[in-house]
């Protein structure tokens, strides 16, 4: 008995399978476009986004010119939103926006064009250009609708973006450092002070700057020591003045008094090699 139920549940669900296809490629083949335009409605009302845009694929263009063209466009475009292709999304976001410029849904389409482009945005670790194209879509976006709802929205987005970015700037530094490319380290460290002045890692930030100056003295060529132990006791007394009870505060004290006992040594050895040439 229990044996012929499943039998005859796999029975039912197959054949609702075979029908199921059978009236899609049904209505895939009949060459009515009205008729797929309205199944491909269903079909979007219903989520189920392939069917719609496979559809929509077929008859896009024998909608040119009619009433329905513009939400047809609408629905095509959220059809690969919701399959998380965001980068053809993007596009035909942008496509509507710039096609029906009167349209009552311009600007979600725009908004929706920078959002897209947000979500195309990687992992800080990995290469950063399609998080600056996103920022650039979110910032024309407030720009253009700044009292928008959707701006304050953007805005935020862009916040979280700018951190991405500062992480990876800061993420170069360290990598450089690890590598003993000090010189490297410390300009990277410091364009990431410039161009984020607002970042919650300038103490940190400043301290790898000392770190990375001091060693970066140590590892020189003796010609040039003197004038990077200088630069580092500059580093040092900068980040002293601003962060006077860090926890690093006995740290960058010992660069400088190390910088400054082996400047001596090496004015020094300066002054026995003028007394040898004379």
């Amino acid at each position: 008995m229990f044996k012929n139920l499943v039998r005859l549940c796999f029975f039912v669900s197959l054949v609702v399978l075979i029908s199921c296809k059978s009236e899609f490629e049904t209505i895939r083949t009949s060459n009515d476009p009205d008729a797929m335009y309205k199944k491909a409605v269903d079909y979007f009302e219903k989520k189920e986004y392939a069917k719609t845009q496979a559809l929509f694929e077929l008859i896009v263009s024998n909608y040119r010119g009619r009433k329905e063209f513009e939400q047809l466009n609408y629905m095509f475009a959220y059809t690969y939103y919701h399959q998380k292709d965001y980068t053809a999304a993007a596009t035909a976001f942008k496509s509507f926006a710039n096609t029906f410029v009167y349209s009552p849904y311009k600007e979600e389409m725009e908004y929706m064009f920078a959002y897209s482009t947000y979500l195309q945005s990687p992992n800080f670790r990995l290469d950063q250009e399609p998080t600056i194209k996103a920022i650039d879509a979110l910032q024309t976006f407030v720009n253009t609708y700044p009292t928008s709802e959707r701006a304050k929205e953007c805005n935020k987005l862009m916040e979280g973006l700018r951190k991405k970015l500062e992480a990876k700037a800061f993420s170069q530094g360290e990598q450089y450092f690890n590598m003993d490319q000090y010189q490297a380290a410390i300009t990277t460290f410091e364009n990431v002070l410039r161009e984020f002045p607002e970042t919650k890692e300038a103490e940190n930030i400043r301290f790898q700057v000392c770190k990375a100056s001091f060693l970066y003295a140590e590892k020189s060529i003796f010609e040039k020591k003197q004038e990077r132990y200088e630069g580092c006791i500059q580093f040092a007394q900068t980040y002293l003045s601003k962060y006077p009870r860090s926890k690093n505060r006995g740290e960058v004290q010992d660069y400088i008094q190390i910088s400054k006992s082996r400047i001596n040594q090496i004015k020094h050895v300066g002054h026995q090699k003028q007394s040898a040439g004379n």
